[in-house]
């Protein structure tokens, strides 16, 4: 199965398709598929964002999928908070799940790409992203495009699957996504999970192997985010990336001027 593509068209397209008919069990699943460690990655995330911009008023969630990111933010701030996904079908599971939890006054769920979101500049207080650089074209660019958006000194944080680097946690990791994901996704959520399943490994792989870890801390220093910090969770499974919009001291001073 394919793992890049050469134009953000391709890049949408496939990512539309691979989502389509996940959103009824996309959490549920998640959950199940990651051992459980989903929603502490997600949590992780936000309250590293949360140290850099602990007032923060108004929240961008990029890749919001069911929104679950997004109620977090709500669990911990009074800010308002905007979620962006590319995939109809999980924005409305996501409006489903905002509803049940007494948000709606709280969160907003909107159709766009990350690539280029319908925002004016410096919008947000701060931003989050999951599961999102492997979707894109060209991450350096998408990278720039988010932080467009985050007031200077903002938080941006971010939550991508990671490949442990352990030889024996490694193999480990390369037995699971390779043959027990896929099956495991077949038996309790069938073809579409399956599907994502097969996906999910060889993803993950090619997307170190284009883009190192290394590499990603720079685009986003590129980007104009500084003080870039990384924490790998679960034995190198899960990745938690974070920093600060740059320019903090300028808009200080323009202030007091």
């Amino acid at each position: 199965m394919r793992t890049h593509w050469d134009t953000d068209a391709q890049a949408n397209a496939f990512t539309r398709g691979l989502f389509d008919g996940l959103p009824g069990k996309y959490d549920l699943l998640a959950e199940l598929l990651s051992f459980g460690q989903n929603r502490r990655w997600r949590h992780a995330m936000v309250d590293a964002a949360l140290r850099i911009s602990p007032g923060a008023r108004r929240v961008l969630d990029v890749a919001t999928g069911t929104a679950g990111v997004a109620l977090a933010w709500t669990r911990r701030t009074p800010a308002e908070v905007v979620g962006v996904d590319l995939t109809e079908q999980m924005l409305r599971v996501g409006r489903e799940r905002v509803a049940r939890a007494n948000a709606d006054g709280q969160v907003r769920l909107v159709a766009g790409r990350a690539e280029r979101l319908p925002f004016p500049d410096e919008s947000f207080d701060a931003l989050t992203f999951t599961y999102l650089l492997r979707y894109v074209t060209d991450p350096a660019a998408t990278l720039r495009e988010l932080a467009r958006v985050v007031r200077p000194g903002g938080a941006i944080a971010s939550l991508e699957f990671a490949v442990p680097g352990d030889p024996l946690w490694h193999a480990a990791w390369h037995g699971y996504t390779r043959a027990v994901l896929p099956a495991a996704g077949l038996v309790t959520g069938g073809r579409e999970w399956a599907r994502v399943g097969r996906f999910l490994g060889p993803s993950i792989s090619e997307h170190y192997r284009r883009h190192p870890v290394e590499q990603t801390v720079a685009q986003w220093r590129e980007a104009g985010i500084e003080e870039v910090g990384s924490r790998a969770m679960s034995l190198g499974g899960g990745l938690i990336m974070w920093g600060r919009k740059s320019g903090a001291a300028a808009a200080l001073e323009g202030e007091r001027a």
